[in-house]
């Protein structure tokens, strides 16, 4: 009898990992979303960033000390289990996927009725063609993968570090036909923080989690060629990277732009990208910022379907999810695991256009409240872990800075953030969802333990 294999490949390269971190977390939230902030906390929108980029240093460091002593492909799911038990393991890992498969399912829909309107067809069309696409690009071995998110991210990276160039010379005066222009609109008649504490409340729910995306670093290092270092030298990269960038980018605009004239951007020509560059004279923004936002959309699902399949895979061979999704090609690639991502995927995005009333918004509001629940996981996990990693040696090069206060003290910021959110109407739903999803993975993890144990005790 022939044994299937469970093995994944070990083709990344930390260059791969870094950019596979940045493609899931710079989306079209970035290019659509900032302005939402910045009109609830004006300029002070950037003390948010700054709080909510301190808090996502510090689960990484976390996250990253246990993802190099014992490099796994379920990353914080197999570390929930570790500390917690199977019920945790199981939560965690099926609520990632969860929130990546809605969130993957709006990426598409985003992206879709862009390139609809390019072509002058149906958002379907292009949606389908680019699933497919996908799922090839997906079952080619991990090394080819890994190449084709590192190209695909980069040219992203490449368009912000443009942006910055440029909107760095608009705010010194330095382009044919403009002048210096001050902090007028970061510290003018309004002030530096117009809406007060309670708007600076506001754009901290707004832009919280607008890091969220950089833990697939953790999960893509069980396949890279020397974990343990990958980890070390990726996970701190995509962190400055990623604060460079959404800080960087937030402090141009709110340089430039009057922060009352700014929202949420349904469109590109909405974006306050896109009024940036306008500003400097740039001939067709409008179309290269749709671009831009289709390819940051497309970067992210990809690299959101090589995280759910792993985790699918990860959860398998832990008898969390069925045996089926374990398997491996010869390729070293979970081929079911990404079969089963490519099709929820694709009903994610037929939900998008179904839109039946009322399911669609508690689905989404429900992956708002996940990321604040994986964060507080992580930090839990953390806390109960570090201590045994200390007492067996198993700690790397990658260790959390100021044991146990700063693990203690970004608990508490978390729950913070959930306080937030309950004296806020519209985030109030979204913790209210995720409970609800939360408690049905949990009974779900509890029947399936008791399942296991009765065929166990069978055997």
């Amino acid at each position: 009898m022939t044994t299937q294999s469970t093995h994944l490949g070990t083709g990344l390269k930390t260059r791969h990992l870094t950019m596979m971190g940045l493609g899931s977390a710079i989306g079209a939230g970035l290019f659509l979303g900032t302005g939402v902030g910045i009109q609830a906390a004006g300029p002070a929108v950037l003390l948010a960033y700054m709080a909510a980029g301190i808090i996502v240093v510090l689960v990484m460091e976390m996250l990253g000390e246990m993802a190099a002593a014992r490099p796994s492909s379920g990353s914080f799911s197999t570390y929930s289990k570790q500390a917690f038990g199977p019920w945790a393991g199981f939560t965690l890992g099926w609520l990632y996927w969860f929130m990546l498969i809605m969130v993957m399912g709006a990426e598409m829909t985003g992206a879709a009725a862009i390139m609809g309107g390019w072509f002058g067809v149906d958002p379907w069309i292009p949606a389908l063609v680019c699933v497919v696409f996908f799922a090839v690009v997906n079952f080619a071995q991990v090394r080819g993968f890994g190449e084709f998110e590192f190209w695909f991210a980069f040219i992203k990276v490449a368009v912000i570090i443009g942006f910055l160039a440029v909107g760095v010379a608009l705010v010194f005066g330095w382009l044919p036909g403009t002048s210096a222009v001050g902090l007028s609109n970061m510290l003018g008649e309004t002030g530096f923080m117009p809406n007060g504490w309670p708007g600076l409340a506001a754009g901290l729910l707004a832009v919280a989690f607008a890091f969220g995306g950089i833990e697939l670093v953790t999960i893509a290092a069980a396949e890279s060629e020397k974990p343990s270092e990958a980890i070390a030298v990726a996970v701190r990269s995509v962190i400055w990277r990623i604060a460079v960038f959404y800080i960087g980018s937030v402090l141009v605009i709110t340089l430039l732009l009057p922060y009352d004239q700014l929202g949420a951007a349904e469109t590109a020509a909405e974006s306050p990208f896109t009024a940036v560059l306008a500003m400097a004279d740039l001939p067709g923004v409008v179309g290269f910022m749709e671009a831009v936002i289709v390819l940051a959309l497309l970067s992210a699902f990809n690299a959101q379907i090589y995280g759910t399949s792993r985790l699918v895979h990860s959860l398998a061979l832990d008898r969390d999810a069925p045996r089926i999704f374990a398997v491996t090609n010869r390729d070293s690639v979970p081929i079911n695991a990404v079969v089963l991502s490519m099709l929820f995927a694709f009903a994610s995005v037929g939900l998008q256009y179904w839109n039946p009333e009322g399911l669609l918004t508690f689905l989404l509001n429900a992956v708002g409240g996940c990321l604040i629940v994986i964060w507080i996981m992580i930090t839990a996990s953390y806390l109960r872990l570090h201590p045994e990693l200390e007492r067996r040696g198993e700690i790397s090069t990658v260790r959390m800075w100021g044991w146990p206060w700063l693990g203690w003290a970004t608990m508490l910021a978390l729950w913070g953030l959930v306080v937030l959110m309950l004296f806020d109407a519209a985030a109030r739903s979204q913790v209210l969802a995720v409970v609800v999803v939360v408690a049905v993975l949990v009974g779900l993890a509890n029947l399936t333990n008791m399942v296991r144990g009765r065929v166990s005790s069978r055997a």
